[in-house]
């Protein structure tokens, strides 16, 4: 690398900024979500308000870490480091059913393996290999990141550079 050149052009950055908005409003959306849908688990009627204040963030926390990882799994599987300049679409088809996946597996294991938390009778529940799992959470992980991918095309002229080789101003 010469003197003056960056590690990183333009294109890096766009990738970088797209990725960060993306966890930003997943971060949203997934925090609305699980307040939401609080009154569906048990510890509605038992915990206190710090524990539910808790619970909240705690499962927003790992929402989060889901959406990041599912994006960037993603983007590596369909080599899209020009996302989101091109394979918005694929992306998401790719994105929204892992993290469908993951979050199946996560209520079950944690409903019924670990007991971590419980659902209440409100909770309206599809069976999956024998078990009853929340269409709540799995319903989050159709709505949430479909919003999120449809703002981010919605946005795209006003977070990228009409010429991605154009110098910054």
């Amino acid at each position: 690398m010469t003197a003056g050149q960056q590690p990183f052009g333009p294109a890096w950055r766009e990738l970088g900024v797209a990725i960060a908005l993306y966890i930003a409003m997943s971060a949203i959306g997934h925090l609305v979500w699980e307040i939401v849908q609080l009154p569906l688990y048990s510890l509605w009627r038992t915990a206190s308000r710090g524990e539910l204040a808790f619970a909240v963030l705690h499962c927003t926390g790992g929402d989060v870490l889901i959406a990041a990882s599912v994006l960037v799994a993603s983007l590596v599987v369909l080599r899209a480091s020009n996302w989101p300049r091109a394979k918005v679409q694929q992306v998401a088809a790719l994105a929204i059913p892992l993290g469908i996946a993951y979050t199946a597996f996560s209520e079950w294991h944690n409903v019924y393996v670990r007991q971590s938390w419980g659902y209440d009778a409100a909770m309206p529940t599809v069976t999956i290999l024998g078990y009853e799992i929340g269409v709540s959470p799995l319903a989050q992980w159709i709505f949430v990141p479909a919003a999120v991918f449809a703002a981010l095309t919605l946005l795209r002229d006003r977070y990228l550079q009409s010429d991605p080789g154009a110098p910054d101003t």
